[in-house]
């Protein structure tokens, strides 16, 4: 192995990350035999294990912020129909009552 060769840093997709670490914590192959299988050395197994576990709580943090903002947005969209309903009747009521009711 030449010295550029033993110098390049492997670049491994978030998706290889993450189930590398899913098969890890599925306990059924040791991390060792997971690092041979997949070529990535027992350390930074460990380290994507430990970043995964320690992301954790904050998945589930963004999710219930995201659910409440999607709450908040449903409500904001219910007020504005019920504004635009109240609106189209005092446009007819106004038309109606000026005669340009066609």
């Amino acid at each position: 192995m030449d010295a550029n060769t033993k110098n390049m840093k492997k670049n491994y997709t978030s998706e290889f990350k993450a189930k590398a670490v899913i098969e890890i914590l599925r306990e059924t192959k040791t991390i060792n035999e997971i690092a041979a299988e997949r070529g990535v050395h027992v350390n930074q197994l460990g380290r994507w294990k430990k970043t995964a576990i320690e992301g954790l709580p904050q998945i589930f943090d963004e999710n219930k912020k995201r659910k409440n903002e999607q709450k908040e947005q449903e409500e904001k969209t219910q007020e504005l129909y019920a504004q635009i309903g109240e609106l189209t009747t005092k446009v007819n009521w106004l038309k109606k009552k000026s005669g340009l009711d066609v």
